[in-house]
């Protein structure tokens, strides 16, 4: 039980799942469902401090390699056209709803990036992305118990 815990935290920090992944993977596993949705909430919302310090520091010194440019201008670029229109008229609700939406591509993340290239003020920017990841949590847990046939 404790390494399906731990496999939920690593999915719901990882980009390649997030909560979305995570929460599911323990809930089906037999992990504690409050305690699965819970931890995976927290990761992903640990996504948002750990992708602000990447990009101001690290990502900075990278740009200055061809390898590393070129995928990380495009995963700009995609960032930026996906949830560019709703940031920029919207803003904190705009970036709370595309971080809200419970399909890939549209997590903490690709909010962070988004909060990023769009200068975002950082409080609202992780206040956002934690709201939105944490509607976008309970729909997935509600929608994985619902589909396991248990009852509240």
């Amino acid at each position: 039980m404790l390494e399906d815990i731990v496999i939920s935290f690593l999915w719901s920090i990882s980009p390649f799942g997030e909560a979305k992944v995570g929460i599911p993977y323990g809930m089906l596993n037999g992990a504690n469902i409050y305690v699965i949705f819970f931890i995976c909430l927290a990761a992903n919302i640990l996504v948002f401090p750990i992708m602000m310090f990447f990009l101001d520091n690290i990502n900075r010194y990278l740009l200055r390699f061809r390898w590393y440019k070129r995928p990380a201008i495009f995963v700009a670029r995609r960032a930026k056209s996906g949830s560019g229109d709703k940031i920029r008229k919207y803003g904190f609700l705009g970036l709370t709803f595309f971080v809200m939406i419970p399909l890939p591509g549209t997590g903490v993340y690709a909010g962070s990036i988004a909060a990023y290239l769009f200068s975002m003020d950082r409080s609202k920017a992780f206040l956002a992305n934690s709201v939105g990841i944490s509607v976008s949590s309970i729909i997935i847990w509600i929608t994985t118990f619902l589909s396991m046939g248990a009852s509240f």
